[in-house]
């Protein structure tokens, strides 16, 4: 193998991965938005936030939150100001750090989560079925279900 057939290997891959990364947020997209009037942004921002804890390092700085959720602090700025409008995040200075500013969801942002966190794993499961049944995609939801580490069951994934 030559080293431009290894690389158009590795492109051919990484154009699949792209692929498969695309529907699937586009599915769930479709999902939180027409069921919650959440975005995938908007939802993984909520799930990332709510997972802090009041132990050492519980909370995340902006920085954290943007690398959490792959966006640039402005773009994550901006999300949580959106959010903050609505009412699901609350801001406030840490307190040890006058410089810092926390983020966390209100009850009103973990009541929202708690209604979306079925229709996002049923969108997924539903993308991943799609996608299982195209022979590119095949291997790479084979490799994402073996990311499942949690192991407390599986999900039959089907088309939608």
């Amino acid at each position: 193998m030559t080293a431009d057939a290894a690389l158009t290997g590795l492109a051919d891959g990484w154009y699949a991965l792209s692929l498969l990364h695309d529907r699937i947020e586009a599915h769930i997209e479709r999902a939180l938005q027409s069921g919650h009037d959440l975005s995938v942004r908007e939802y993984s921002l909520l799930l990332v936030l709510s997972r802090q804890h009041d132990g050492p390092s519980g909370h995340l700085r902006m920085n954290q939150v943007a690398e959490a959720v792959v966006l640039s602090q402005s773009a994550t700025t901006r999300l949580v100001s959106r959010l903050e409008d609505r009412g699901l995040l609350q801001r406030y200075l840490c307190p040890d750090d006058r410089r810092g500013i926390y983020t966390d969801v209100t009850p009103a942002g973990l009541d929202l989560l708690e209604q979306a966190r079925p229709t996002h794993d049923d969108a997924l499961a539903g993308a991943l079925g799609q996608a299982a049944a195209d022979p590119e995609l095949a291997p790479l939801v084979a490799a994402v279900e073996a990311l499942n580490t949690r192991g407390a069951h599986t999900r039959d994934y089907r088309p939608v």
